[in-house]
């Protein structure tokens, strides 16, 4: 094969990095794209209270459990557990605590304090943020799947841990009730009272 003449050779390394460039293009694009969706997945959800009786599929049970556990932690200690409740009877369980809205998919999020980060400075302990960040990465990417949720914290612990041994050691701080929302599922008005951002924040 006869050798390339140094223009071939700065012809080839200018496609290469055209190509680069468009590579980085393609990227920034599909960042910006993932914001907007971020931004409008945030700006859309809201607590639904009405769900039809489509059951949630499990490999969406799956997913959302797979997203959930992606969570950040205090230190990546992981010091929580979640429970999908889906079985007829696992939810007869659970509607002696709450109702749920009638969501044929509730996630109970329960954390251990003793196995979660702790500031030294005075002692706070992470585990209920560490459980509120995996309960938000279930909500969202319920509603990024097209399914609705609440997020219930109206509930007594102490009837959770009677009903569910299997929760026993670990404090559950949340359910989360998924499933399919009924056409008529809307926001309250509340939903739409928004602090101002300068009221929300400080940029210092």
């Amino acid at each position: 094969m006869a050798k390339k003449t140094f223009l071939e050779r700065i012809s080839d390394l200018t496609k290469i990095s055209q190509r680069a460039n468009f590579a980085k293009v393609d990227k920034h694009i599909s960042e910006l794209k993932y914001e907007t969706h971020f931004e409008d997945l945030a700006a859309a959800r809201f607590t639904c209270r009405s769900y039809t009786d489509r059951p949630v599929r499990l490999a969406k049970v799956n997913k959302i459990l797979d997203v959930a556990r992606l969570a950040p932690t205090a230190a990546n200690l992981q010091p929580v557990h979640v429970w999908a409740i889906t079985t007829p009877e696992a939810l007869e369980r659970l509607h002696k605590v709450h109702d749920a809205f009638g969501a044929p998919v509730v996630f109970m999020v329960g954390s251990k304090a003793e196995e979660a980060w702790v500031r030294s400075f005075d002692g706070k302990n992470a585990a209920d943020g560490d459980a509120a960040i995996v309960a938000t990465h279930i909500m969202l990417e319920a509603f990024d799947m097209g399914l609705g949720g609440a997020w219930i914290a109206s509930f007594d612990p102490a009837k959770v841990a009677e009903l569910f041994p299997e929760t026993a050691g670990y404090e559950v701080s949340f359910l989360l009730a998924i499933g399919h929302p009924t056409d008529d599922a809307e926001p309250t008005a509340r939903h739409y009272v928004r602090k101002s951002l300068e009221e929300f924040s400080t940029v210092l």
